[in-house]
């Protein structure tokens, strides 16, 4: 019999209590209690997302703050351009870019979004990851940056076509941002962190806001009319908008090229940029840049209607025995009105419209390679 005392206990968000209120279905996620779904279910939940709003927490990620010992925020952004292949030198104050922290060999040891905010930069990374980019940051970056992780902050993301309505009653600015903005804002009377970001495709924001006060503002949200929405719609949500999950369809084995997260890394990285390299495996990552990656993250769409699930293996047909690769993330897209899926394939049998085959329950079932994002992507540009 297990020792209760030596079992790991499951952490609370800020926001346990208001999931337990509402009804929410409580499973193990990153070390936290989350709420898988709510009384509505997986599918109605991924539905009123795309067609109204869904409020989501997703406080048990990390918050970071990275403040230039120099005063200067610029010193802040270059000396993190020495962990990751982004361009944060030229980030705007007020805006926020997608990144990679990546090691020697090219892989990827997390995703982050990363915001100036005028006088220090603000990282927002995952739940599984954060103590371990902490210390990443703490053991590269002492020297140039006061580094703060802000475990007394909780991160709530209303995400859908009426968000931009629902937060205007709460925060005026709010209409008025951009995708990919991120600016200090007083929301329902409390000072916040804001961005016009998110994690499902749909138009909507992300918002960081003082632990004690996080409950009272997610419980005037949600009667505004945000539906509270828990992880297995978030994550067929980002499944259908093409969107990597860490520890699924990244990791340290995986290049961003290799990920076609090519987009993410900026001209001035890149080779013949004015700071091209000077990154963590910036030899592979360029090169894979210049010259292709041997295999690519693609889309993939079942011929039938059973979903093909992470870990199935992908073949080349029917009956060969050399697996070509493997499924990531797969299941079924309420919004495509399909199963859909995201593995790798060489570059080879990348293109779209080639047909692979999936392991299956002891049967090969047809896959299509296609076009990512399955649903197109609604940001307010």
């Amino acid at each position: 019999m297990l020792d209760p005392d030596t079992v790991p206990r499951l952490l609370h968000t800020p926001l346990h209590a208001l999931h337990l209120a509402r009804g929410g279905k409580m499973v193990p996620f990153a070390g936290y209690d989350m709420p898988v779904q709510y009384a509505a279910g997986v599918l109605k939940e991924h539905l009123q997302t795309r067609s109204t709003a869904g409020l989501f927490d997703v406080s048990h990620m990390g918050q970071i703050t990275l403040r230039p010992k120099s005063g200067r925020v610029e010193d802040a952004a270059r000396a993190l351009e020495r962990l990751l292949p982004q361009d944060i030198a030229a980030l705007p104050s007020g805006r926020q870019r997608y990144a990679q922290f990546t090691d020697a060999a090219g892989g990827i040891l997390d995703d982050l979004m990363v915001a100036n905010f005028g006088d220090h930069l603000f990282l927002v990374v995952n739940a599984a990851c954060k103590h371990a980019d902490e210390a990443h940051l703490r053991a590269h970056l002492s020297g140039d940056c006061h580094i703060e992780a802000l475990p007394d902050r909780a991160l709530i993301a209303l995400q859908g076509p009426e968000a931009a309505g629902i937060l205007a009653a709460f925060c005026a600015a709010a209409p008025a941002m951009r995708f990919m903005d991120a600016e200090p804002h007083v929301v329902h009377g409390i000072d916040c962190f804001v961005s016009r970001s998110g994690y499902t495709g749909e138009d909507g924001f992300e918002i960081s806001v003082p632990a004690g006060q996080a409950e009272a503002l997610a419980t005037a949200l949600v009667d505004a009319g945000a539906g509270l929405i828990g992880l297995g719609a978030r994550d067929s949500l980002r499944l259908e908008a093409g969107l990597c999950l860490y520890g699924h369809d990244i990791d340290a084995t995986t290049t961003p090229i290799e990920a076609g997260l090519d987009w993410s890394i900026q001209k001035s990285r890149r080779t013949g940029g004015a700071r091209a390299g000077s990154f963590p495996g910036a030899e592979t990552i360029l090169a894979q840049l210049d010259d292709g990656a041997p295999r690519r993250r693609v889309g993939l769409r079942p011929e039938g209607r059973a979903p093909v699930r992470e870990g199935a293996t992908l073949f080349a047909d029917a009956t060969s025995s050399d697996a070509l690769g493997r499924v990531t993330s797969g299941g079924f897209g309420p919004s495509a009105a399909a199963p859909i899926a995201m593995g790798y394939l060489p570059t080879a049998h990348g293109a779209d419209g080639t047909i692979v085959f999936a392991e299956l329950r002891g049967q090969r079932m047809p896959m299509r390679v296609s076009p990512m994002p399955f649903i197109p992507h609604s940001y307010q540009r």
